[in-house]
């Protein structure tokens, strides 16, 4: 039970890190990005095409790919998401979808179906002893950095200036403008950082799951649903339901199997009826 509940953490990272970036694009922009989910399978893909055609290894693509993505995401949101947000919100979704077909298309025409395999780098090719059993040593890795990574975020957020004001202008964007805060000025780099953490968990999930380009269609369902457990544009609640979501669909796995594909929405619907702005969210943020 406790490896089976180490493995729900392990997938939880994940979830925490796309939901993250869902989270801060949508508390400050109001925007459903769907095309996260492809950014995501361009960062697996990203690492693989370094790897492939170009000989660069893991730990360059892992800083490299969430780079370049995260530039790609300002220029989409300069480009397009900026004009079709003063129109329905639904415009910006529309787009969104489109373009993560477009992506899934143009991979698919360049690669095809079938998983392309990537290795695990050398460093991390082995077990670590956590005392009661032994684990892989590259997931250990994919836990600490998600969990360094989203709380060096949060410290970002709460214990300096700017971070106070990215943070009150993604959960209360309209009481910050009111406030005098140029909220439009923040939108380009919070966007651009929300598609580079879906790259980064695109580039660790590259030597653990199948790099395909259907692997961010299969996972952004699920990541929504997390955020909307968490609260929409709740950033702490985003990231702590997604690590709990990670573990319940674990634990569904080893107990409930039948059950195990629909837990997570069977848990979105129950919140959703006790609590409708999710557990972490602000019922203001439904009027």
């Amino acid at each position: 039970m406790l490896q089976q509940a180490f493995n729900g953490l392990v997938g939880g990272a994940f979830y925490a890190l796309l939901a993250l970036g869902l989270a801060v694009i949508f508390g400050m922009l109001g925007v459903v990005n769907f095309a996260h989910g492809a950014f995501y399978m361009l960062g697996a893909f990203g690492s693989y095409v370094l790897l492939d055609s170009f000989g660069v290894n893991f730990w360059v693509s892992l800083f490299a790919v969430p780079l370049v993505l995260g530039l790609l995401g300002t220029l989409l949101e300069r480009l397009f998401i900026r004009r079709l947000a003063p129109l329905d919100p639904l415009y910006n979704f529309l787009f969104t979808f489109g373009l993560a077909l477009i992506l899934q298309d143009l991979v698919k025409r360049e690669y095809g179906v079938q998983s392309q395999p990537y290795p695990r780098p050398a460093l991390l090719d082995g077990t670590v002893d956590l005392g009661l059993f032994t684990y892989p040593g590259y997931q250990v890795f994919v836990l600490a950095v998600s969990l360094v990574l989203c709380g060096a975020v949060w410290l970002v957020l709460t214990r300096t200036r700017v971070g106070m004001i990215v943070r009150a202008a993604t959960e209360r964007p309209e009481l910050t403008r009111a406030l005098g805060v140029d909220v439009g000025r923040w939108v380009t780099p919070v966007f651009g950082f929300g598609i580079a953490l879906a790259g980064l968990a695109g580039v660790l999930a590259a030597p653990m799951r199948a790099v395909n380009p259907l692997m961010g269609a299969d996972l952004i369902i699920t990541v929504f649903a997390v955020v909307v457990i968490g609260g929409l544009g709740s950033i702490f609640g985003s990231v702590a339901a997604g690590f709990a979501i990670g573990l319940v669909s674990a634990l569904g796995n080893l107990y409930v199997p039948a059950l195990s594909q629909t837990l997570v929405f069977i848990l979105m619907a129950a919140v959703l009826l006790w609590r409708p702005a999710g557990l972490f969210g602000r019922e203001e943020a439904l009027s």
